[in-house]
């Protein structure tokens, strides 16, 4: 694929890059990730899990040719995760080698040489050399701290390292935040970032993800799984099946070289759309492999 330019691409581009990467995206998509791009701001992208959210900052990377730098969000994560961290097991075993031959002045500059410091995800974006996506991965799972933690750095893109000073980003990252809305966000963080918000996709986008995606699927078979899977995520499950296993399900049934959806097929890949008991015993109770298949043919 060839290398985009960020300063030249236009809208166009965006969606044909985005194409090329296999992503199927509609203007309501595309037009947020071009601003985002263009005015070199965050890009928060919210939506149930499953939806393709983190999918955007990889596709990203590879219109772009760059690298995609992950922070993975959780309970407890804090500065020295994400930022930066000494290497102290290193340091002291450094100190007792030279305590007895080198100045404390001497010692202290070495303990806090380049080769101690272990980077993390946000100080390698901003010391980056080139421009590189950096993706927060499930922002919500994080505490308030963090989150205002996070925007100061998000707002002027330098970190401060006491024993270095300032450090200012080489290059602002094309940064992508992803959120599954577990907890509400600070306004703050909000007007720092394009808002995106992605659905589970209609029962057409989806047929052609998956014929993108798995191409020997014939079109009569590639309509009965998104329709499928369009009838599953209408029921009260706890977690509802994800695009992701939409093409799993399409995958399975081209190993068992299916030409329609059947409910033996249901039975056996079931599995592979939910994943929680009682989400299968519900679908069971409620739906059932019989009431799909009824539903699909009545379309």
């Amino acid at each position: 694929m060839k290398r985009e330019n960020l300063s030249s691409i236009t809208i166009e581009r965006l969606r044909q890059g985005f194409e090329k990467a296999g992503y199927i995206a509609e203007d309501d998509i595309i037009v947020p990730v071009y601003l985002a791009l263009r005015l070199e701001k965050p890009i928060l992208i919210t939506g149930a899990p499953g939806v393709g959210k983190t999918e955007i900052a990889k596709v990203l990377a590879s219109v772009f040719q760059t690298a995609l730098i992950r922070l993975q969000c959780y309970e407890g994560l804090d500065e020295n995760k994400a930022l930066y961290e000494w290497n102290y097991q290193r340091q002291l075993i450094k100190i007792q080698l030279i305590k007895d031959t080198a100045s404390e002045e001497m010692v202290e500059q070495d303990l806090f040489s380049r080769g101690y410091l272990l980077e993390r995800p946000l100080l390698r974006a901003i010391q980056a050399q080139e421009k590189t996506v950096l993706l927060i991965d499930e922002i919500d799972k994080t505490d308030e701290e963090f989150e205002a933690f996070l925007f100061e750095v998000l707002s002027d893109f330098q970190v401060s390292i006491p024993e270095w000073g300032t450090i200012e980003a080489n290059h602002i990252p094309m940064v992508v935040l992803t959120n599954n809305g577990e907890r509400e966000l600070s306004d703050g963080l909000k007007r720092r970032c394009v808002y995106l918000y992605i659905d589970f996709p209609t029962i057409e986008k989806e047929l052609k993800i998956i014929k993108v995606k798995v191409p020997e699927v014939n079109d009569r078979l590639a309509e009965d799984i998104a329709l499928a899977v369009h009838y599953m995520r209408e029921q009260d499950f706890k977690k509802k099946p994800s695009i992701s296993e939409t093409l799993d399900l399409a995958n399975a049934l081209v190993l068992f070289d299916a030409k329609r959806l059947e409910e033996k097929h249901i039975k056996d890949t079931i599995n592979l759309l939910l994943k929680d008991k009682e989400d299968i015993d519900l679908f069971y109770k409620e739906l059932g492999p019989f009431g799909l298949v009824e539903m699909i043919n009545k379309r």
